[in-house]
Formats: C-alpha cells, structure tokens, sequence
C-alpha cells in the first residue's frame, strides 16, 4: 500500500534526523550558537571551529541537515557531519532553516542560498578561505546542499553561493519524482502541497534543472537500498552531471539505507570524503 509505504519511509527519514538533545561539545572546538543569518525565528546557524589558532586561512563547510523539509534540527546533525569537519580544521557553519510548519517550498531553499551568502560575506571574520568552502548535508540536507552548489541566479530563489565542492549523502535530486507515482513520499507532498503551478515549481527547486558543465566539484553518497529516497536519483544526477562534462561521482554504499551507522561514516570519510577534497585543492 502507498501510504503504509509512505509512513513507513518518513519513519525512516524522522529517525535519521529526528531532533535530539545538544551533543557534548569537545574541549578543543568552540561553538558560536543561533547567529540570525535572515530575520526569521528559524534563520540562525552555529559557527563550530577548532579552538588552537591557524597558520592560516582555513577551509570552511556548510552543514545543511536533513528530515525531509518537515523535520530536524542542526544539533541533530552536530556529530557525523560538523566535527569530522572541524578535527580536520575546517570553521563549520552548521544551518537550521524554515520547515514545512512554519513555510512551504521554496523556503528551505531560499534560507539555504541566504545562509551561504552570510558565510561568504563573514569569511574573513572566522579566517576562511572563500576558494575552500564546501556544502554537504544528508537526505533533505543532501537536496539544500545540492540546491546551494548548483543553483544559478537565473532561479530567482536567492542569491548565488560559488562553493569549492558539494558532497551530497543521499539527497533528493528530483522533487517532482517525489510527489506522485511509486516514489511518492509523504515528506514531499507535505513540503510541496497541490497548488497551481506545482511541477514547475518542484522542477525549479529539483538539482537536476541545474546541470551543467561548470558545476562545482559533486560526490554523492547512496545507498543501493535506500527505501526513502531512491538510489537511482543519485545515480541519475552523477550521470547527467558527468555528461554534461561536469566533474561528479558517485559512491555506492552495498546494501546501504537511509542513514549510515557511525562507523560506516568514519570509512566514508576517511576514504572517500578527505581523498575527495584533497584532490580538489580544499584540503591540503
């Protein structure tokens, strides 16, 4: 049944991103909490970086975190993907954003394209380097991180971010798939209800609209059994991306769902994530 199969995958996606309490903070991070990057209650981001002074200039990331549009916090996302990040040196700023309760799409996108802005124009206060700034984030957050690195000015959904490189875990690339046929998902529906113009607008807030050969750098992490949101989206995206000439790959994760156990992240990171950046120049 659809709905059982609906219900079930925003399970999924709840208990991948559900809202947990503030983590621990390690004693060689510090944590700048709730700057308002936009004048919404929402619209606040964390500035996370390493407490021991840099030499120089450090390479900065831009954690969206996921939930489908309908749920999720930034603490949620504060332990597998802002502090690999920081004990690598990199300043964090780690994005919380309007959910569907408080605006429907293309809200999430907007605050994702402002929050970007912010961190390029407060660069030089947290010692980043603007050449080196990376967005990554997970499901929904995968979907913001993809929008932030490909979306052109031309969307009219906010201003344009030119991030180094975009590393995307099993993000939503096609919204429009999401909202009717086998791969409806009730997150979706609820983030882009029915209303005039509906496809247009999920063709809008879609990655996919945006491929082209001068792309940012894009590494997509997906599981082969993600139930949430399908595999073929990553595959899908990596494949127009790399026709169009653009510089993309894709790792597939056996027998992967949606969301990866720590230590499944700790491999992805160490060697897949670190040799990606490495490769581009982002990290030395």
């Amino acid at each position: 049944m659809y709905w059982q199969r609906s219900l079930f995958s925003l399970a999924l996606a709840a208990a991948a991103f559900a809202q947990a309490p503030a983590p621990p903070i390690p004693d060689n991070v510090t944590i700048q909490k709730n700057i308002a990057y936009d004048r919404y209650p929402e619209t606040v981001l964390d500035i996370v970086q390493p407490k021991e002074p840099a030499a120089g200039k450090r390479p900065g990331v831009l954690v969206i975190h996921g939930g489908g549009w309908v749920n999720g916090t930034k603490e949620g996302v504060f332990q597998n993907f802002c502090l690999p990040y920081v004990e690598k040196g990199f300043v964090c700023a780690n994005v919380e954003y309007r959910l569907a309760k408080a605006a429907l799409a293309p809200a999430a996108v907007t605050d994702s394209l402002d929050a970007a802005q912010w961190f390029f124009k407060n660069a030089k206060k947290y010692n980043v380097d603007t050449k080196r700034i990376v967005v990554t984030g997970g499901s929904a957050g995968g979907h913001l991180a993809l929008m932030v690195g490909l979306t052109p000015k031309s969307a009219k959904l906010g201003p344009p971010a030119h991030v180094a490189a975009v590393v995307n875990f099993y993000g939503i690339t096609d919204v429009g798939d999401q909202l009717d046929g086998p791969n409806k998902r009730t997150y979706a529906v609820t983030w882009l209800p029915e209303q005039p113009g509906r496809m247009e607008l999920a063709r809008r807030v879609s990655p996919m609209t945006y491929v082209r050969k001068n792309a940012p750098p894009i590494l997509t992490l997906h599981g082969d059994a993600d139930q949430t949101v399908p595999y073929e989206q990553g595959v899908k995206l990596t494949k127009a991306l790399r026709d169009a000439g653009a510089d993309a790959e894709l790792v597939t994760v056996p027998g992967g769902r949606h969301g990866f156990p720590k230590e499944k992240m700790q491999e992805l990171y160490d060697q897949q994530i670190w040799p990606f950046l490495k490769r581009h120049g982002i990290m030395k």
